[in-house]
């Protein structure tokens, strides 16, 4: 029963395919929330830029006792009294011209969530390839440890004939004791892939932010080092294609435009502004009114009026139009001017730097790929040759001609051809997705 349950746990185990990795990094990646955190902040960075368009409007209200020896308002007269005050406004301020600043930062608002979009969509491109970045990895890591695994079988087996052989008189022990060097040295290579393939995988899962790293695994998929149709463009089309469609160079050209609007943002503060304004008051008092005088000349004195009597009564209005001449301000306006002009010169500096970079790194990975190739190629070649020679030397040692240290060497030197070709062949498939992903072609094509 406990057998049963043991293997229906492993047949439980997910294996991630590079789609499913790809898809969930793009999803959970920490640097792509904070990025989509920076996209955020630009469209709030929008709506206020949106309001500056809109009119100011604030209200006020106080209510206030004075006790003692005061004035009462109403009669006008000093008295020792208690009274008590009300008082409202209500007051609204609208920007009609301020050298365009406000339309200038609205068309910076902008720009900055198209910047922060194309950063976006840079980090989901940066985080794919490393997700099949560290995906192949396993996968070579894990066909290597099969290779060693393989070897340490064959070794063993060779192990036991060898002791047979000695028992029976047919070689010397010396040859016994060759042959148990190797299978402990295949053991270390076996326990160093192992070490290596845990390594990789979890790189891979916390690069997926996935905490349970220990039952992560990933889909065996036999990719093929097969030739690409990319690679038959000629570098200066793979270069064209790329400018057209990679986000780098669309991120500088949007941070040029945003510190072209800071400029402009700058000048407008050296114009004239013109703001107009309104405002409304009103009091209430609660003190008792003079309403006449009684035939002794003594004033005949009546409670205050209602609230909204007063209100109507005492209410006021203010408005006009404000023009502010910008003469003489510490040379604020001055200096920002020359540190945004900087700015701009530099954002011109980067978006050259920035086709030059691009330029630099299609040619890079062009290159990088086609070295690949040969490299894979020659791989392959080599592997060949040690599998003749390897076989031979089997047929060599079976019949005495060949001693257990040269044997052992052959066998070494196969060993280490078969995890070149997946070495190679791997690095192969990855330099060439770089060279297709800047001929705009997705890491996973849907």
């Amino acid at each position: 029963m406990v057998l049963f349950l043991g293997i229906s746990t492993q047949a439980q185990i997910k294996k991630w395919t590079l789609k499913e990795c790809v898809d969930y990094a793009l999803q959970n990646n920490i640097s792509i929330k904070q990025t989509e955190l920076d996209e955020e902040t630009t469209v709030i960075g929008k709506k206020t830029a949106i309001g500056n368009f809109l009119p100011s409007l604030n209200a006020n209200a106080s209510h206030s006792w004075n006790i003692g020896l005061n004035q009462n308002i109403t009669t006008g007269l000093l008295e020792n009294q208690t009274t008590q005050f009300t008082s409202a406004g209500l007051n609204s301020n609208v920007t009609i011209y301020n050298g365009l600043q406000n339309q200038n930062k609205l068309r910076k608002a902008n720009l900055s969530i198209i910047a922060a979009q194309y950063q976006l969509s840079k980090m989901k491109d940066d985080i794919s390839l490393n997700v099949a970045n560290a995906y192949l990895q396993i996968l070579f890591n894990k066909e290597n440890l099969k290779v060693q695994n393989e070897q340490l079988t064959y070794d063993e087996k060779q192990q036991r004939k060898s002791e047979e052989m000695v028992a029976a008189g047919m070689v010397a022990r010396g040859d016994l004791l060759d042959v148990k060097a190797t299978v402990a040295a295949d053991k270390q290579k076996v326990i160093a892939a192992e070490n290596t393939l845990f390594i990789s995988n979890l790189s891979l899962a916390q690069l997926l932010q996935i905490e349970d790293f220990k039952t992560f695994d990933v889909a065996d998929v036999d990719y093929e080092a097969k030739p690409s149709q990319t690679m038959l463009e000629t570098p200066e089309t793979i270069v064209e294609k790329a400018k057209q469609d990679r986000v780098e160079l669309k991120i500088a050209k949007a941070n040029l435009e945003i510190a072209d609007k800071d400029v402009k943002i700058a000048k407008g503060a050296f114009q004239p502004s013109v703001i107009g304004f309104y405002s409304f008051s009103s009091r209430v008092s609660y003190s008792d009114r003079i309403v006449g005088v009684d035939p002794t000349g003594t004033p005949i004195l009546s409670g205050p009026l209602s609230f909204f009597d007063q209100i109507s009564n005492n209410k006021g209005h203010n408005f006009g139009v404000q023009l502010n001449i910008p003469i003489l301000n510490g040379f604020s306006a001055k200096t920002n001017l020359d540190r945004f002009k900087i700015a701009l010169e530099r954002s011109k500096t980067n978006e050259k730097q920035a086709v030059l970079d691009l330029e630099r790194n299609v040619y890079t990975a062009i290159t990088n790929a086609k070295v690949a190739l040969n490299a894979y190629d020659a791989a392959v070649a080599a592997f060949d040759a040690r599998k003749e020679a390897f076989n031979y030397a089997k047929e060599k040692y079976a019949v005495g001609m060949m001693n257990s240290f040269d044997f052992n060497q052959a066998q070494t030197l196969y060993t280490n051809s078969q995890s070149e070709v997946l070495r190679t062949k791997y690095d192969y498939i990855f330099k060439v997705k770089i060279v297709e992903f800047y001929f705009g072609i997705p890491i996973i094509e849907k």
